[in-house]
């Protein structure tokens, strides 16, 4: 699982979701094992690549549907595409 991958899965499940939906970090790993450990072990990739998405202005990262910064975010994550017009 590379990071392109992981990136492609994100974004591609945030696009299946629709605006202004969110998908949990851990879906966008786990769409692309089955395997526990390996998607677990990913995790921290995963966050990394939702930041590098952030600073890119693709994505937003949420906490109670609050769009928060990753470097202050405390526990779970939700991400979600930034609205275009």
């Amino acid at each position: 699982m590379t990071r392109a991958d992981i990136r492609d899965s994100i974004l591609s499940l945030l696009d299946e979701r629709g605006s202004g939906k969110t998908i949990c970090p851990s879906e966008a790993v786990r769409h692309l094992t089955d395997d526990e450990t390996e998607w677990r072990v990913a995790m921290p990739t995963c966050r990394d690549v939702a930041g590098e998405l952030v600073e890119a202005g693709e994505i937003e990262i949420c906490q109670k549907g609050e769009v928060v910064s990753l470097s202050e975010a405390k526990g779970p994550i939700r991400l979600r595409k930034v609205k275009t017009t």
